[in-house]
Parts: C-alpha cells; structure tokens; sequence
C-alpha cells in the first residue's frame, strides 16, 4: 500500500550487508571487556599460582615456613603432598604442602 513493491524487494539486500557490520560492532565492547578482564585478572593470578608452585616444590628439610592456619615452624620431614613442621620444642604438626604460605629467611624462629 505506502511501500511500493520494488523498494520493498530491494531493503532486505541492502540491510544484510551492513547487519554484518553492525553485529561486530555490537561484538565490540565485550570482547574489549574479555581482554581488560584477562590483563587485570586473570593473568596476575595465573603468575601468582606459579609462583607459590614454584615456591612448595622449593622447600627443603629446615626451612621455615609460615602456613595458612597461622603456625610458624621448621619443616622436620617432606613427602609428596604433605610435610611435617614442628612449631615448638618436640611439638610436630603434619599438615597439606598446599598450606604453606611463605617461606622465612633463616634464622627468623628463635
């Protein structure tokens, strides 16, 4: 009836080809959100969880150590998941290799 017949043929092949452009563009924004995210979270992360790897695989007969539930003690003996501390004077706690969390300089204990 408004539309003549010719236009009408013609508006669904012109719309396709900038429909493409416009779902990018759309795109757009949450893929720059996706690599903000991956930089800012992400990879720090990833570094962290290597680095604390890195760290429990290092650790030795006699080292001092700090673990997560707040003990600090010398590490007695080592095993493939778990390592014993002792925190006091014939005092020895068995605990998961994964609860250390930071390795002391030696001679911190006293």
């Amino acid at each position: 009836m408004f539309i003549s017949s010719a236009f009408a043929q013609t508006a669904p092949a012109a719309a396709s080809g900038g429909d493409m452009q416009s779902t990018l563009m759309s795109m757009l924004p949450l893929l720059l959100m996706f690599l903000v995210l991956y930089f800012v979270m992400i990879r720090p992360q990833m570094k962290k969880q290597k680095e604390h790897r890195t760290m429990i695989d290092a650790l030795a007969k006699g080292d001092e150590i700090i673990t997560a539930g707040g003990f600090v003690g010398r590490v007695s003996k080592l095993g493939d998941g778990f390592l014993t501390i002792e925190i006091a004077g014939g005092v020895e706690v068995q605990m998961q290799r994964s609860a250390v969390i930071q390795v002391l300089p030696k001679g911190s204990m006293k």
